[in-house]
């Protein structure tokens, strides 16, 4: 059976390969787990802990090799590749998506923009001629998508999301408000980041309310 790997684990890993993207750019060979950990605010062990699910990457007092573990962790990742996506939801939101230009870089392309507002379809935006959504089906079937992000109003996502399942989409990045439901074997990543901004006031109200010593 398997080895289940925990999801954080696997959210930290782009964050080692990012870490070590630069270290690899900057000439550096070889780093330890203390030097990654002290860059990151992770500890030694738990970086440890976290290869060791996929192998055994660096040598006791001797670190890692910097240019061979981040070869492992894009394969790991999926990031020897590209991965192609479509975009549901043109408006502001969706255009700072479309106009975004660290995804290139890295593998992602944007293949696809569609968009319900009669006044956005025919749009160029960024590149992208903004397509009908009533067309996302037959589009797909032309030209399948690996991953879909759905920046639409939250009386939308849930139908646009059950769209892209049906039409075979099997990773989803949901910006929209709303707890999105999807069969098991798809996975969905949501991004709000009003939820994130409510989780940092709990910190700075303790810190408002904390007695000054």
């Amino acid at each position: 059976m398997p080895i289940e790997i925990p999801d954080v684990v696997i959210d930290r890993l782009p964050v080692y390969a990012r870490a070590l993207a630069l270290l690899d750019r900057n000439g550096r060979a070889v780093v330890s787990s203390q030097e990654l950990g002290a860059q990151l605010g992770v500890t030694p062990a738990q970086i440890r802990k976290d290869l060791s699910y996929f192998g055994r990457f660096g040598k006791q007092g001797r670190g890692y090799s910097v240019p061979r573990l981040l070869e492992e962790l894009r394969q790991i990742l999926g990031l020897d590749r590209e991965w192609t996506m479509v975009l549901v939801g043109v408006g502001q939101l969706g255009r700072a998506i479309l106009a975004y230009g660290g995804f290139a870089p890295q593998g992602f392309r944007i293949i696809g923009a569609f968009d319900a507002e009669p006044a956005t379809i025919g749009q160029q935006v960024n590149g992208a001629r903004v397509q009908p959504a009533s067309e996302l089906e037959a589009s797909l079937r032309t030209r399948p998508a690996d991953i879909g992000i759905v920046a639409t109003p939250a009386a939308q996502a849930q139908q646009v999301i059950d769209r892209l399942v049906g039409c075979g989409v099997k990773a989803i990045l949901n910006y929209a408000p709303i707890a999105a439901h999807v069969p098991p074997h798809v996975h969905i990543k949501d991004i709000d980041p009003v939820l994130s901004l409510q989780s940092m006031t709990f910190y700075l109200k303790s810190q408002l309310t904390a007695p000054v010593k």
